[in-house]
Parts: structure tokens; C-alpha cells; sequence
């Protein structure tokens, strides 16, 4: 587990280099804002979450399978991982940030739909 980085993961760099490409400017891993958001849009008011299946429990994917050994502890394990989830994004909802969370499973489905997701928010607040 000591390989499994938290920042600058594949994923990551895939919809940052996107982002960048449309024009957008970010900062990354706010350590002000609750749950370090992978990226932060200021302009937009808006944070976003690249989360992996595995760690973050993608429901209905493939990729969030339970480890056949030490179940017990994946669980809890698990289970924190998912309560922090939605305890950050409540968080900064209530803060008035727009969360939006890309699944890496989504990414080359939501890239496209990105800058919109961003941008009607701006529009609507």
C-alpha cells in the first residue's frame, strides 16, 4: 500500500491536462479547504474530486471489488473512506463551494462534459 499515491495520480493528471487545455486555471490540494480537494477552480467557485473505484466505493463498478482476505478490516476501512467522502463534500457545500466528483472509471466519459458542469454552475449562482 506504501505505492498507492493520494496526489498527482494518473487519473488526475488526465483531467487537470484537459482542464488546462480548455483554458481553465486551478490550484491543487487546497489544504484550506475541507478534504484537500484534488482540484480547486477559484474563479468558478467550484472543487473537484478525482476518486479511484477501489478506494472510494464507486457503486456498480467493476473495479470496486472487496479483497478476498482480511474482509473485516477492508470493510471499516472502506466505510471511513466513504463517511469522510460525503462529511468533506457536505462540508464544503455548506461552505458554498460546487463539488463535483469524476469517477476514474468516467474519466474519458465526463471530459467532455466537464467544462460544462463548471461553467453552468458559475452561471447559476
Amino acid at each position: 500500500m506504501s505505492k498507492i499515491r493520494s496526489k498527482n495520480t494518473k487519473p488526475e493528471l488526465v483531467v487537470r491536462h484537459h482542464l488546462h487545455m480548455l483554458g481553465f486555471r486551478y490550484r491543487l490540494h487546497s489544504p484550506k479547504l475541507p478534504g484537500h480537494p484534488d482540484i480547486v477552480l477559484p474563479k468558478w467557485h467550484t472543487v473537484i474530486f478525482i476518486n479511484g473505484c477501489f478506494w472510494h466505493r464507486h457503486e456498480g463498478c467493476k473495479v470496486a471489488t472487496m479483497p478476498k482476505s482480511n474482509v473485516e478490516f477492508w470493510e471499516k476501512k472502506f466505510k471511513r473512506n466513504v463517511e469522510r467522502d460525503k462529511k468533506e463534500q457536505a462540508a464544503l457545500k455548506e461552505a458554498g463551494w460546487h463539488v463535483i466528483v469524476v469517477w476514474e472509471c468516467e474519466i474519458k466519459k465526463r471530459l467532455d462534459s466537464l467544462a460544462d458542469d463548471i461553467t453552468t454552475h458559475a452561471a447559476s449562482s
